[in-house]
């Protein structure tokens, strides 16, 4: 019978680095993509080592929070706030500019001034678009559809934080018999 020789293998021991612990003992991570339940993108975490090492970092999700990753979140998050600022300053400026517009929708009415059909968002939406001013109907914030003549406050929301006023005339139709 032949022998075969097997030649051993010396394994060596696999070194890395230690991970970065957080006050609860876990790894902290700084997410790289938003990760529901988790936190948004740019947050530091702190999950156990086997979601990190099997999961969160192989699919490209989070990196190691050192405090290069640190410091550059944190350039980036102040440069996304002064962005963010400036667009609301603008916002709050339109808000402004359209509280000095009114619009006037005509619609057919009885005699009494109630309206046969309703004035809703996008009949507003229609009339400022003939002013120049381009909206979204669903930034139209009205408590109801308004179904009499009359001068009406509508609040339009331009975002979160900004709301402007618009005054609504709804007049007869030209014509109405």
């Amino acid at each position: 019978m032949a022998t075969t020789k097997q030649k051993k293998l010396k394994r060596t021991p696999v070194r890395t680095k230690r991970l970065p612990r957080g006050e609860n003992g876990g790894v902290e991570l700084l997410l790289i993509q938003s990760v529901e339940h988790l936190g948004k993108q740019g947050d530091v975490i702190e999950v156990k080592a086997g979601y990190a090492l099997n999961y969160l970092v192989p699919e490209g999700l989070a990196t190691i929070a050192n405090d290069h990753h640190k410091r550059m979140v944190e350039k980036h998050k102040a440069k996304l706030a002064e962005i963010e600022r400036e667009r609301q300053a603008e916002l709050r400026k339109q808000a402004t500019e359209i509280a000095k517009q009114s619009v006037t929708i005509e619609a057919k009415a009885t005699e009494e001034g109630h309206l046969y059909g309703s004035v809703g968002a996008t009949e507003i939406v229609a009339a400022l678009k003939k002013q120049g001013v381009t909206m979204a109907a669903e930034q139209i914030k009205l408590e109801g559809v308004l179904k009499e003549l009359g001068l009406y406050t509508v609040k339009i929301r331009f975002s979160s934080e900004v709301e402007g006023e618009l005054k609504v005339w709804v007049v007869p139709a030209v014509g109405d018999e």
